[in-house]
């Protein structure tokens, strides 16, 4: 086959066509290394593995990454040495990287795509042990930061992490995709962060403690931020805060999280094996700063209370109070005095911080008008109608208060009256009972008695002139 025995023989025709049909194309290259993997010891020696591999690792670099879905044929042993190949080249972007890597994920394990379940019927990973060590491959790939342009998305991650759940991965690989997910947290829906709790030993419907660690990580990137910007005296303060914005979450970031975790809570409310304990460890989770207003968390704990309600006063009260009541919306606050779910003392908390909003609007009303007027020339007319509207203002203050402290003492009565029917209501009766007199023999009342009387009246009645009617 050679050129000793004739010219133009087998083996310079393969090589021709190796070269300029196969090597110059990535995909016909992967299809090449993919039959030698059925004869992987005579590859390696004639070193057509070797020129496949170095062939695709050159091509990563171009433009079009559309190939990279052919290389989900692979198995793990030939994709980790295209993965390592390519790594190897400078010229290769770390977009392309991702995408490899991205692609070759979605094919092969459960779970990450839809769209590319076909792939799988071709795909040489098909054991769990296999799939597993896939997983470990992956996540060991995983881009430390995250990039702009980065193609590992939250969606991603979070499929990424519910099929570690499902393989029982090993805890390092799952804190590492935790960590990993934590970056991009608010970029994640409820949807994606949902992921069933697959031990038989959970109680609850989903895995909850997962998302208390992610968020637990999120928040420690802005400490970590902080740290950085402070711990170095010799930089400028605009260095610091610049340092300080581009190491920790921004403003926008922390309340998307925020409400992430707000309809987190209200999805989970509904489950009934959820304990109060847990649903406030993960409500106060976030830190105030977080939430804007808190009219996600109330709607999560109105949820929370209908779904359980045998809850005790305790632990109704230790729900109520996740919810900031001077964070809550006119709305909220309405819902929430009308709310009978709610503990009396968390309505009139509601209602006092409600009166406090009233007092801020008006004392700021008064202090925009009373200061417009005076650059333009206040008048006296003016003046008086402005103390007119302050006082009917005070005096809608004072009605408004008085209420409240009306029902404070009425709740106060209530509860007084309660503990006397439950406590001496038995007791008293008892008591009057026994200080009862006992009625004498034949005395008023008994039977005998009101028989004579009415025999004595009927005598009387018939001896008695004039009546008409008797005899």
């Amino acid at each position: 086959m050679t050129e000793e025995h004739s010219e133009d023989n087998l083996a310079a025709r393969t090589e021709a066509y190796l070269s300029q049909s196969v090597l110059r194309h990535p995909g016909e290259a992967t299809k090449a290394l993919k039959s030698c993997e059925e004869l992987l010891p005579h590859a390696e020696e004639l070193g057509i593995a070797a020129r496949c591999v170095d062939a695709i690792a050159a091509r990563s670099s171009a433009t079009s990454l559309s190939w990279f879905g052919d290389l989900a044929v692979l198995g793990l042993h030939m994709y980790k040495r295209v993965m390592a190949a390519m790594a190897a080249r400078k010229d290769v972007r770390t977009e392309a990287l991702e995408g490899c890597l991205v692609s070759y994920a979605k094919a092969t394990l459960p779970g990450l795509s839809r769209s590319m379940r076909w792939r799988r019927a071709s795909a040489p990973v098909s054991s769990e042990v296999e799939q597993r060590d896939l997983l470990e491959v992956v996540v060991a790939s995983l881009p430390a930061d995250k990039g702009s342009g980065s193609v590992v998305t939250a969606k991603f991650l979070f499929a990424l992490l519910r099929t570690a759940h499902i393989l029982r991965a090993s805890d390092a690989a799952r804190a590492a995709i935790e960590r990993k997910a934590a970056t991009q947290l608010e970029q994640a829906t409820v949807e994606d962060v949902l992921i069933p709790s697959y031990s038989g030993a959970a109680e609850t419907l989903y895995d909850v403690d997962y998302v208390e660690r992610v968020a637990r990580h999120f928040l420690a990137e802005e400490e970590v931020g902080e740290d950085e910007a402070s711990s170095s005296a010799a930089i400028t303060e605009e260095e610091a805060a610049a340092r300080t914005t581009a190491s920790r979450p921004s403003a926008v970031a922390m309340v998307q999280v925020g409400k992430l975790v707000d309809n987190y809570l209200a999805d989970l409310a509904s489950d009934a094996n959820l304990k109060p304990t847990k649903f406030c460890e993960l409500a106060l989770a976030m830190p105030d700063h977080a939430r804007i207003y808190d009219d996600g968390v109330y709607r999560a704990v109105d949820i929370y209370l209908k779904a359980h309600p045998r809850l005790t006063a305790e632990e109704r009260d230790r729900v109520c109070g996740v919810v900031d009541c001077r964070k809550l919306t006119v709305e909220a606050c309405t819902h929430a005095a009308q709310n009978e779910r709610l503990l009396l003392r968390a309505v009139l908390q509601v209602l006092f911080s409600e009166q406090l909003q009233l007092r801020r609007a008006i004392t700021g009303t008064l202090l925009a008008s009373t200061a417009s007027p005076r650059a333009a020339g206040p008048s006296e007319a003016w003046r008086t109608t402005t103390v007119q509207e302050s006082q009917t203002l005070q005096v809608d203050m004072d009605g408004m208060r008085s209420r409240v402290q009306g029902l404070e003492r009425e709740c106060s009565s209530m509860r007084r009256a309660i503990k006397k029917i439950d406590g001496g209501g038995v007791a008293s009766k008892a008591a009057a009972a026994r200080t009862r007199p006992p009625r004498r023999a034949g005395g008023r009342g008994t039977g005998a008695s009101s028989a004579r009387r009415c025999a004595t009246r009927r005598r009387a009645t018939r001896s008695c002139p004039g009546r008409p009617g008797w005899g």
